[in-house]
């Protein structure tokens, strides 16, 4: 991007099998420089998930040296200053583990240790010193310091796992958080469909709730962060976005199929290869779920930081948004700690246009909405209950009524709503990762 100024993100990730391609569109997107991976646990164990950085980078170093036509495709590949990578948290800030290995595998990429022992790495080499700067610092003391040495509010810092890292930074350096943070860009949640690791929880929000809850429900105007500059992507607005394998097949590897096929490095180029192969147990689970594609959850969340820099001026109170992408705010609670609920985003839905009426289910509604390509209204109730207020009566009568004015004032957050659509990041992603117009 000659003559642009290229926009700074740190992308906080667990990668399993969409991170891994999240972090590819970004490896080759010209619009961004990426100066910090940070690995958290989530999809995996933390050093699981971190061997499949260099795993990528393997993968994307042996295609371009058998390719070597196809170096200017990825310009955040061997960058004038390489990314940092550092070791992010273990776990969350409370509370057990909890990794989504079901799905992910063991290694967070479909088990290709044991399947495609050749797509393994000695961390141990040389060979990525170009490539990414692997550091002692950690993941809190990685990203302190990048958001110190930039210009205020420049950088966007994309959360594609847990929040427990950005939630340490928050507790330990909130006013640097406040002062020089430009954008928090997230996966997260789920407020009007089922959850994915739950019936009403999204998995990044359920491995730490704690750290969801720190940050984006503040108990008052010194804690949490700072809204006006966060935007998640939900899963009610990710889910739609797709890679469908028979696209895929398509397009990019005719040979590709499934574990009883497994990809073979001898007919196809390297990256295709390691794509192919980390997709071949997640298409057997999707089919069991009846969906033949990819749901490209993190990878929405890396084009949204693509398409919208911090440095474009808010609106009503919002992240300010390039053309075709509209957010909404919306205000919840996070549930931390409940018996079948632990994730959950329990929105007040008392003054919002978002009502459905009494007992529908609210994924059939909105199913049937889009189907019959009709806004809110038509299904939908406003029928809503008289609110009763509750008193706290340990709280002096001063102070309950100003901790009562402050909740019920509770500013919401920033949801992604609308994206240019499925289709077009279909066609970004298929053209950027694989060159294929």
């Amino acid at each position: 991007m000659e003559g642009k100024t290229r926009r700074p993100i740190i992308i906080d990730t667990d990668p399993g099998v969409d991170d891994t391609l999240a972090i590819l569109l970004a490896i080759t997107s010209p619009e961004v420089e990426i100066l910090a991976y940070i690995v958290s646990f989530g999809n995996t164990d933390v050093h699981a998930a971190y061997d499949n950085i260099y795993k990528l980078y393997q993968a994307i170093g042996r295609h371009i040296a058998l390719h070597p036509e196809d170096a200017a495709r990825f310009p955040n590949f061997s960058p004038t200053v390489p990314p940092l990578l550092a070791v992010g948290p273990e776990g969350p800030l409370e509370g057990g583990r909890h990794f989504a290995q079901y799905f992910h595998g063991r290694d967070g990429l479909s088990n290709i240790r044991e399947r495609h022992p050749e797509l393994n790495v000695d961390l141990g080499s040389s060979s990525f010193c170009d490539n990414f700067q692997p550091v002692k610092e950690s993941g809190v003391e990685v990203a302190l310091r990048l958001l110190e040495s930039r210009p205020d509010r420049s950088i966007t810092y994309v959360v594609l796992g847990p929040m427990t890292n950005l939630a340490q930074l928050v507790r330990e350096h909130r006013q640097t958080v406040v002062d020089k943070i430009g954008r928090v860009i997230a996966m997260a949640g789920a407020l009007d469909v089922p959850g994915n690791t739950s019936s009403v929880a999204e998995f990044n929000v359920f491995a730490d709730p704690y750290a969801a809850k720190e940050l984006l429900v503040p108990t008052d105007l010194t804690s949490g962060l700072p809204l006006d500059r966060v935007l998640l992507a939900p899963l009610d607005i990710t889910t739609s976005h797709e890679l469908p394998f028979p696209h895929y097949v398509q397009k990019v590897d005719p040979a590709f199929e499934s574990t009883a096929q497994p990809s073979n490095a001898d007919v196809k180029s390297p990256l295709v290869h390691f794509t192919s192969s980390i997709f071949e147990r997640t298409r057997e689970l999707m089919l069991e779920w009846g969906k033949d594609a990819l749901e490209l959850h993190d990878i929405v969340a890396i084009w949204c930081a693509i398409e919208n820099p911090p440095e474009i001026n808010p609106v009503g109170g919002l992240p300010g948004m390039s053309a075709g992408w509209v957010v909404a705010e919306r205000t919840f609670d996070i549930e931390r700690t409940g018996e079948i609920t632990r994730g959950m985003f329990v929105t007040d839905r008392r003054e919002e246009n978002t009502v459905y009426a009494p007992g529908a289910n609210r994924a059939e509604v909105q199913a049937q909405l889009d189907l019959r390509q009709l806004g809110h209204g038509l299904l939908e109730s406003s029928a809503l209950p008289a609110r009763v207020e509750v008193e706290d009566p340990t709280l002096s009568a001063g102070g309950g009524d100003e901790v009562g004015l402050e909740q019920r004032q509770r500013k919401g957050v920033a949801c992604l709503v609308e994206t240019p659509g499925p289709s077009v990041l279909l066609q970004l992603l298929t053209r950027r990762v694989w060159g294929i117009q």
